[in-house]
């Protein structure tokens, strides 16, 4: 099979060289930056450029660029992908991608799906991809009507490959929901606690708690506003609930309500518990 990878970053980077290290795919690659593509290509993570000439050849094309551009290239390029490939976009939000790819692909006969690889790390970049990155991971796809069995079985067949645990079904809607919460609320909650000036003069006084708390706020500012603001009617609800219960520890606190104070711990770590998992 000939794969497509737009954006060489560390989801598509990743994608790149976990294909190239667990299959017989050939990998074809293009990113905006001209000294990633020659290590990419060094390193023999991509076969060649995605070019004009070899992007119908593709059977399947992976969209590892932020939501609006991703939109945007697979508007631009419609016209040279086969009708027989199947366009899968990689971007951490679902519902203004879905809105925008899918009526593109059913006026161009080809096959699209939402996906969200869930995986990554706080620094980005073809530098820090891996091949070992989608180990355990879950791979979010987003369905519609146009995705038949056929379609699924071969996804499914090829992530796996890559080392994916399995696949997850969602609709856009779902997904941003759930989103919100998981991941983008997580990553505003770190850049607002690294903020205090005690984060500054911090040294010698931390450890595991400091380090989980801060790991994601090395985020990258443009693509997280464009996520966020994305995902913003959710992601504004989440906030709301976190700011409420922040509020009730701040009242026992002050209070000096040593009762209070325990029972809203306790239920923190009662339902810590029944989500299970990490």
């Amino acid at each position: 099979m000939k794969v497509a990878i737009v954006g060489l970053g560390l989801i598509g980077g990743s994608m790149a060289k976990s294909i190239k290290a667990r299959t017989a795919h050939t990998v074809y690659g293009i990113d905006l930056d001209a000294e990633t593509m020659t290590m990419a290509r060094m390193c023999g993570a991509i076969d060649g450029p995605l070019t004009d000439e070899t992007l119908p050849e593709c059977d399947l094309i992976l969209v590892a660029i932020r939501p609006a551009a991703a939109v945007d290239w697979v508007a631009s390029h419609a016209d040279a992908i086969a009708p027989s490939a199947i366009v899968v976009d990689l971007c951490g939000v679902k519902r203004t991608v879905v809105a925008g790819i899918a009526p593109i692909a059913r006026q161009h006969g080809f096959a699209y799906i939402g996906g969200h690889p869930m995986a990554g790390r706080e620094r980005g970049g073809f530098t820090t991809s891996s091949e070992s990155l989608y180990e355990g991971a879950s791979m979010i796809l987003t369905p519609d009507d146009r995705s038949d069995m056929p379609l699924l079985e071969s996804l499914k067949t090829f992530f796996l490959d890559l080392g994916f645990a399995g696949l997850t079904f969602s609709d856009p809607e779902e997904h941003d929901r759930i989103i919100a919460f998981t991941s983008q609320l997580a990553h505003i909650v770190s850049s607002a606690y690294v903020k205090s000036p005690e984060a500054q003069r911090r040294r010698g006084f931390s450890a595991g708690s400091f380090q989980d708390m801060t790991r994601v706020a090395r985020l990258d500012e443009d693509m997280w506003t464009e996520l966020c603001l994305d995902d913003a009617d959710y992601l504004t609800g989440e906030l709301k609930i976190l700011i409420g219960h922040l509020q009730e520890f701040a009242g026992a606190l002050e209070a000096r309500d040593a009762d209070a104070l325990r029972t809203l711990l306790r239920d923190g770590r009662e339902k810590k518990a029944a989500a299970g998992g990490n």
